[in-house]
């Protein structure tokens, strides 16, 4: 089971470096990457599977981390996949602020990953 969790561990940081990649990628052009959405997709679905598996297998039987936290990580992921379909679907006229607010939110995902 850790083998597995370790995998969706790496498919999850990896979806968030294609939505910052992505991200870095729109900030001087009109419309969003593709890629934003697919990688917040990745990143949702990869994280949700780690949970499962850690509860799962017991690898968080020593406590692991706050339901809390992971419970505010799956929403501000959930916002973050939100406006980057609506972003892509908008085409080549996505406002300023649905972009940077992507930026915003995956940079403040990290920070609770991290730090809380």
């Amino acid at each position: 089971m850790e083998f597995l969790y370790n995998v969706f561990t790496v498919l999850h940081f990896v979806g968030w470096a294609i939505v910052l990649g992505g991200y870095a990628l729109s900030v001087r052009r009109p419309e969003l990457s593709k890629g934003v959405f697919h990688g917040s997709a990745l990143a949702l679905l990869a994280g949700i599977l780690m949970v499962g598996v850690a509860e799962g297998g017991g690898l968080w039987d020593d406590g692991g981390p706050s339901m809390t936290k992971i419970g505010i990580k799956l929403g501000i992921a959930l916002v973050i996949a939100v406006l980057a379909f609506v972003g892509t679907r908008q085409g080549e006229k996505v406002a300023p602020a649905l972009k940077h607010a992507v930026g915003a939110l995956v940079l403040v995902n990290i920070v609770v990953a991290v730090f809380v």
